[in-house]
Parts: C-alpha cells; sequence; structure tokens
C-alpha cells in the first residue's frame, strides 16, 4: 500500500481496520475512525492486536523523536501481521486505507517546498509553506529575542566581578543585656560599658564578662560594684552606667 506520506501506522486488526498518519515535523498524528471487517472470524486473524483500538479517530499527539513509521517498514511489519488473512479481507483493508487517507488528508497540509505534509501547527498559511521551509515571523523573532537575552545573561555573568574572599562579620553582645550592642565603647540598648579588661598575668585584653583570659587562660578577678543603685535601690547589673529602673547616672 502506497500512502501519501511516509509517516503512517497501520492499526487494523482481523475485527477491522484503523489507520494514524503523522506530521513529517511535529510528528503529531491523525487516527482514522475505525471500519469493522465484515469478513471478521472471531478467533483468526492478527495474532495478539485484537486490543487496544481506539473506536472513534481523531487528532493524536506525538514527537519528532517518534517519527520512524517509514513506507518500508511498514510493508515489513504488515506482511507479516497480515499473513494468513483471507482475499477479501485484504480487499477491505485496501479500501479501508484509501479511505482512511481521504479522510486524513483534509488535517494536513503539503509543502509547496519540501513536499512533506504536516499537521496545521506546522504549516505557514500565509506563505503556503511548513515552517520548517518558511517559520512564522513572530515565532522565529520571539526566538531570536530570547536567544540574543540568553547570551547577554552568559556574557554578563563571565564578566561580572565575585569576591572570592572569605567575608567576616563580627558582632559585639553586651556583656549586661546581652543585645547586640554596637561598634562603640558603650552598649546602644542598656549603655553598659564596653571596654575590655585586662589580664593581671598577661595583660591581654578581654571582653567584659570573661571570667578566663582568652589569650593565656589565667582567672580574671572582677572588681565587685555596688549591686544596687543610690536612688532607687534597684538591683544594678555589672557594667550599667544608668540604672535601668529610674534611669540615674551612676558613677
Amino acid at each position: 500500500m502506497k500512502s501519501f506520506n511516509d509517516n503512517y501506522e497501520d492499526n487494523s486488526t482481523d475485527a477491522g481496520f484503523q489507520f494514524t498518519f503523522d506530521c513529517d515535523i511535529c510528528g503529531d498524528g491523525y487516527k482514522s475512525e475505525f471500519v469493522q471487517s465484515t469478513t471478521y472470524r472471531k478467533g483468526r486473524g492478527l495474532r495478539g492486536l485484537v486490543q487496544g483500538v481506539n473506536m472513534i479517530g481523531g487528532l493524536i499527539g506525538g514527537s519528532a523523536g517518534d517519527i520512524g513509521y517509514t513506507l518500508e517498514r511498514s510493508i515489513n511489519v504488515l506482511s507479516e501481521r497480515f499473513e494468513g488473512m483471507s482475499p477479501d479481507w485484504h480487499k477491505e483493508h485496501q479500501a479501508a486505507f484509501e479511505k482512511a487517507q481521504t479522510e486524513a488528508k483534509g488535517h494536513f497540509h503539503r509543502c509547496h517546498s519540501c513536499n512533506s505534509w504536516v499537521c496545521d501547527a506546522c504549516f505557514n498559511e500565509n506563505e503556503g509553506l511548513c515552517t520548517g521551509c518558511a517559520p512564522r515571523q513572530e515565532i522565529y523573532v520571539a526566538k531570536a529575542r530570547a536567544e540574543a537575552m540568553r547570551r547577554n545573561i552568559d556574557d554578563a555573568a563571565e564578566s561580572a566581578t565575585v569576591w572570592s574572599e572569605m567575608i567576616e562579620s563580627k558582632t559585639t553582645v553586651c556583656p549586661a543585656c546581652g543585645k547586640p550592642a554596637g561598634n562603640g565603647k558603650f552598649c546602644g540598648h542598656c549603655g553598659a560599658s564596653l571596654a575590655l579588661n585586662k589580664c593581671p598575668d598577661c595583660g591581654g585584653e578581654n571582653a567584659q564578662g570573661a571570667k578566663f583570659c582568652s589569650h593565656c587562660g589565667a582567672k580574671i578577678v572582677v572588681k565587685k560594684q555596688d549591686t544596687s543603685c543610690p536612688e532607687c535601690g534597684a538591683k544594678i547589673e555589672p557594667g550599667l552606667r544608668f540604672c535601668s529602673e529610674c534611669g540615674y547616672k551612676l558613677s
């Protein structure tokens, strides 16, 4: 059998006839309506191919990678599948194939440049050619813009300066209130002194509240201060410059 295009599949069984014709570009296909065989005999015919046949024809999806049903392959496969069928069945098969081609041609367009048969999506109706020979302008322009944008992004990424050194972020925590104290000499939240205490053994500087020297490990003795506010008598945390209750300035 000779099809109007080379990309077709014979889905026929001993019970009837059906064919799928594929677009030469994208692989989307059109499946013809199922035609029942008048010579059908139950239990005979095609080997294991009775199940799974769609009874109603229509457009079906595909992909360009699935376009592989060439005429040569179809002839080889069909000759094996339909071996042993009656002459009357083969006549019905040929008639159904011709009818299916006439039905399917209404869903495809022939490119006048490369002679491919393509679906509506792959046909440029303004030029009368397939989109492989005459791409749609708006789609081609959009694709070109997208590719140019991608190249610009890649170029910008290659030329961008990236900081490769280690970044350190240090935050001083107030030993009195436990909140970030800022970069000054006194806590920005409670006013406690952030002055460093010197180790009595090595002279190294240590943060307020440290019990041991971070340089030599010696124990740091902190002088005890009056822990009550002279104004209101409230308990004063070490290092505070102002009373947290009444605001009195401490010496």
